[in-house]
């Protein structure tokens, strides 16, 4: 038996117990869970230390060892948002709808778990335990395969969580990490039918698209951002100056952060100057369009597709003067991921152009999209940012891990 199959049938194994379990158990068990996190800080961080070392001594960016590195502060953020998911309202067992046939039937669509669920993702050890937490709450078994940049955390995660969970009263086993780094395993992954209900990759465009052309279980695709934000021609531009900063330069390696500014002709040489200045502090790179790099003058390099097409992950933007809101769209349509999108403006009429024609699963107008977050959106945790139609949109919280049962009583009828 490989090791793949053998993290499944123990998912499978464990998932009644967890699927059929109260609230007020997997309250105790998410309880017990944030407890261990603060317990354990000491230990946690030592091993996160070994992950920095190797992410150093690898030549990991230093927006890329943000996302890796774990301090008392995080680590306290983790366990509170673990004590968030006890505070909100189980899924489970909620019912949607509920009528009566003609002939008598009593039909009532309801909330169930999802089953097992297999989520692999890079870089940061924080979705070990939000990921864990989020499908405990909602009546889940987890496989958690995280990239080898994070196995020391993952592994110390894990284990002081499954025993927490063991601790309420639960399997263990409803919560498992790969403890096997390679490329082999992740392709077994993803062939595990019979055993993952479905799978969410969360991390690189590469990484998802690996996971969507290869697996053979359900996939929610979960979001690269290659987000934008567009300064129209009314907007305030001391306003679009701050939404600007904070969503390129808050936190860049994180799919909400920009990769890309569209300004409108009649703003842009007041403008971009001004952008330019604050991106100064930060040591932004700017790659330009001509008339950005007309504006802006020496220091500013060429865009081209490669940029625009680019989720940098960095302190890096790409720029674009157009002539019109619909330029601006169309760009957008080009190269956006769909993720989140935003549109600095005085204008109703171009904030509701622009919510009804850009397509994406978040859509700002005035707002930084830094708050495409199930924290933000009061979802708690999130499992990630669905970039697909299908399911589940947006911040993907508790109700997005649940699939739907319909119960039927009768009184003896037959068709």
């Amino acid at each position: 038996m490989s090791y793949t199959l053998d993290l499944g049938i123990r998912a499978k194994n464990a998932e009644p117990a967890i699927s059929g379990a109260s609230t007020a158990v997997k309250n105790a068990a998410l309880a017990a869970i944030s407890k261990a996190l603060t317990d354990n800080t000491d230990k946690i961080i030592a091993e996160n230390a070994k992950d920095l070392a190797a992410a150093k001594e690898n030549g990991m960016s230093e927006s890329m060892q943000d996302r890796l590195k774990l301090d008392k502060a995080r680590i306290e953020g983790m366990a509170k948002g673990v004590d968030q998911l006890i505070a909100l309202t189980d899924p489970v067992g909620q019912v949607i709808d509920g009528f009566t046939r003609p002939n008598g039937l009593r039909i009532t669509k309801t909330r169930v778990p999802l089953g097992v669920i297999g989520i692999i993702f890079e870089s940061r050890p924080n979705v070990t335990v939000d990921a864990a937490a989020l499908c405990l709450k909602a009546g889940n078994a987890v496989i958690l395969k995280g990239g080898k940049e994070a196995i020391n955390s993952n592994i110390c995660l894990g284990s002081i969580m499954r025993e927490a969970v063991e601790s309420a009263g639960l399997p263990a086993d409803v919560i498992q990490v790969v403890e096997n780094t390679s490329r082999e395993t992740t392709n077994e992954l993803m062939q595990l039918r019979g055993y993952l209900d479905v799978l969410i990759p969360r991390g690189s465009a590469r990484l998802i698209q690996a996971v969507v052309n290869n697996a053979k279980v359900p996939v929610i695709e979960t979001g690269a951002g290659n987000c934008h934000v567009y300064v129209d021609s009314s907007a305030d531009l001391d306003m679009a100056v701050e939404i600007t900063d904070n969503a390129k330069t808050q936190r860049p390696s994180v799919c909400n952060a920009i990769e890309s500014l569209l300004v409108h002709k009649d703003v842009a040489e007041k403008f971009l100057p001004m952008i330019a200045e604050r991106f100064k502090s930060h040591n932004v790179k700017i790659y330009g369009c001509d008339r950005t790099i007309a504006i802006l003058g020496e220091g500013i390099e060429k865009a081209t597709e490669t940029e625009y097409a680019t989720e940098f992950n960095d302190f890096i933007i790409a720029v674009k003067v157009v002539d019109s809101i619909d330029e601006a769209i169309a760009h957008i349509r080009k190269y956006s991921t769909k993720h989140s999108e935003c549109i600095v403006t005085k204008s109703l009429d171009c904030a509701d152009k622009f919510r009804r024609e850009v397509d994406a699963a978040a859509v700002y107008v005035n707002a930084s999209t830094r708050f495409t977050d199930g924290g933000e959106f009061g979802f708690g945790a999130e499992i990630g940012i669905s970039t697909q139609k299908l399911h589940a949109r947006g911040p993907m919280g508790l109700s997005e891990l649940t699939t739907v049962k319909y119960l039927i009583d009768g009184n003896g009828q037959i068709r």
